[in-house]
Order: C-alpha cells, then structure tokens, then sequence
C-alpha cells in the first residue's frame, strides 16, 4: 500500500525568513511550489542531501486552511507528512477494510491524487497519503533524464557514482580506486 515516506511538511507564519534558513544557510534545493487557491495556502517542496525532502506551507489568506493551526503555533511548526503509495484506491480500500476513515480526496490531473487521515484517527498525526511521480516535484538538478538509471564521473580519485532511486532524485556514492575495482570485478562475475 506504502511505498515510502515522501516528505514532512512544515507550516510558516513568515514564508520568507524560512525559505531563507532552509535554502541559503541550509542548502536546501526548491523543487515545485504553488498556490491551492481553495484552501488559501502556499506550498514548495524543498530537497536536502540525496534524498530528505520537506514541503513549507503559509497561509494566503485570513481563513485558510492553516488559520486554526497558526493559532495554535504561533511560529508554525511540523503539520503533517506525506505517504507515497503506487495506488490511491487500493490505499482507500485498505483504509476502509479496516475501518480508518479518510476525507478530502482530491486530484489533480493525472499528476497528483491523495487522501488525509485525521489526527484523531493516526496517533495526533495529520497524515496525507498520495500517489505521484516524484520527479515531477523535484529541482532538475537532482534527478537524472527520463531513460536514465545511473551516471558516473571521473574524479582526481576515483569516481562518483550515481544512481536514480525509486523515490525520486538519485543518491550519490564517492568510489576510491579500490572500490571502483572491486565494483567492476563483482560487476564482471554477472
């Protein structure tokens, strides 16, 4: 039903001053952000390393979504975390089967379609449980060409690996000249 943890979402009373300790004192990379016009809030997602990704939120209006959750943080804080699943009706029907209720189905497009399991039913936990591509989400930086599964790069000493995850993005690995023989020998045993 779940194929990973896809992100946490943070949500900010001050959408700048965030951005800023993430991105440039961090070093964060921004992927995707947009409006959601409905609900009154802004949200980008953020990626740190290989493969951590965060998403900030803040309010666009006075009675959005995060007006009740800003009040009772006054700095913002931790709103809830993303489940990636392969199927959104499989996942509903699991969800159903064993009596979890669920609410605020949407879909966008062909690109995005998810679900939430309130707080009082997840342990004080707002969960949002979505099927996607994440590479659609993510900074072109990070992730590798359609087609394309790895990558490397000759260094002074030895070499960069890279591979394309599951997840989305690619994780990077530093070879050693040793590591890279050992590699092309077990690679040869296939």
């Amino acid at each position: 039903m779940i194929s990973r943890i896809d992100h946490i979402s943070i949500a900010v009373k001050n959408y700048e001053k965030a951005r800023f300790f993430f991105q440039d004192i961090l070093g964060a990379v921004p992927g995707a952000g947009a409006n959601n016009h409905d609900n009154k809030f802004f949200w980008q997602i953020f990626s740190l390393g290989d493969l951590s990704r965060f998403e900030l939120i803040y309010p666009t209006g006075p009675d959005g979504l995060l007006k009740k959750f800003l009040k009772n943080n006054k700095e913002g804080g931790f709103h809830h975390f993303t489940l990636q699943t392969p199927d959104i009706q499989k996942a509903q029907q699991t969800l159903e089967k064993h009596n979890i209720p669920y609410f605020g189905y949407n879909e966008y497009g062909d690109v995005w379609k998810e679900i939430f399991i309130h707080p009082k039913d997840a342990f004080g936990v707002l969960i949002q449980i979505a099927q996607f591509n994440p590479d659609d989400w993510l900074d072109k930086s990070i992730v590798f060409p359609k087609g394309q599964k790895w990558s490397v790069e000759k260094k002074e000493k030895g070499c960069t690996l890279s591979f394309l995850h599951p997840g989305g993005g690619k994780v990077t690995l530093e070879l050693t000249p040793e590591e890279m023989k050992k590699l092309k020998h077990e690679l040869e045993q296939f």
